[in-house]
């Protein structure tokens, strides 16, 4: 079986609240976009590993111990609560950056756990489906759903909304730069915004730009300045609204559909645009 899990943006991203146990409460909109790996995952009757999965991958290295990878600890999870899940074969091939704020690790963890239900007919229902992935990773539960939706808390608490972007072009810009998330939330002091994201995306997205703020642009943009440039770059070149992805480093545009876009980026970032 094979799939192919999609990244995300985050449409305004605020930081709320420091929380007792550690994490950081937030708010943001989280909206898919089709740039995707590609993800297999193969029935196999080799039960000699103890860990009844192995994991390869192509693409884009992944890097550390397979071990640590999301979709091995995803079926890890299942096979807790499922012993009778047979051996798996997962690859993975990546094609979206890694450390970009654009939750691909999460997405490829989320769908293995979406594919092993389906392929083996756990009969998951959605909600435990979200409770699983809510283990992995804080916005690993909105890979489940995988539709526009307002989240809260740790990103775990969401709300589908009636939100379309398809009449107008994305682009999204990686300049290789990794930005620990640690570090972000280091640069951010928690506040509750003055005006709900839910209410500024009801506006024209020409007006969303000094809005719709990420409350990580200040401090990522100003310990990076080649990332603040390409928000910059995208901006020159027409996009409606601009603005870094989840805590960086990618930094995607909205533009018009099939609009003249003039801009040039080094050979070794990567770039999506819709079609």
């Amino acid at each position: 079986m094979v799939s192919f899990p999609n990244c995300k943006i985050n449409l305004g991203l605020n930081v709320t609240n420091k929380r007792s146990d550690g994490y950081h409460s937030i708010e943001t909109l989280f909206y898919p976009v089709a740039w995707e790996d590609a993800l297999e995952i193969i029935r196999t009757d080799n039960t000699e590993s103890t860990s009844y999965v192995s994991f390869t991958n192509s693409g884009i290295p992944v890097a550390g111990d397979p071990s640590d990878n999301l979709c091995v600890k995803a079926y890890q999870l299942l096979k807790k609560d499922f012993p009778q899940l047979p051996a798996v074969n997962i690859h993975l091939h990546k094609v979206i950056p890694m450390g970009a704020g654009l939750g691909g690790g999460s997405a490829d963890g989320s769908f293995t756990l979406k594919m092993l239900a389906h392929l083996f007919s756990l009969e998951i229902s959605e909600e435990k489906l979200v409770d699983y992935a809510l283990s992995l990773g804080s916005d690993c539960p909105f890979f489940i759903l995988n539709k526009p939706v307002f989240a809260e808390g740790r990103g775990e608490k969401m709300t589908m909304i009636p939100f379309d972007l398809s009449s107008y072009d994305m682009v999204i810009i990686h300049p290789g730069i990794h930005v620990p998330t640690s570090e972000a939330f280091r640069g951010v002091v928690p506040k509750e915004p003055e005006q709900s994201i839910k209410e500024i995306i009801q506006l024209p997205i020409k007006e969303w730009k000094g809005q719709l703020v990420n409350d990580f642009t200040p401090s990522v943009f100003a310990k990076y300045p080649a990332i603040a440039d390409i928000e910059a770059a995208l901006y020159q070149s027409g996009a409606l609204y601009a603005s870094l992805s989840g805590s960086g480093s990618a930094v995607y545009g909205i533009f018009e559909k099939k609009s003249k876009r003039n801009f040039s980026f080094p050979k070794n970032y990567a770039v999506y645009q819709s079609s």
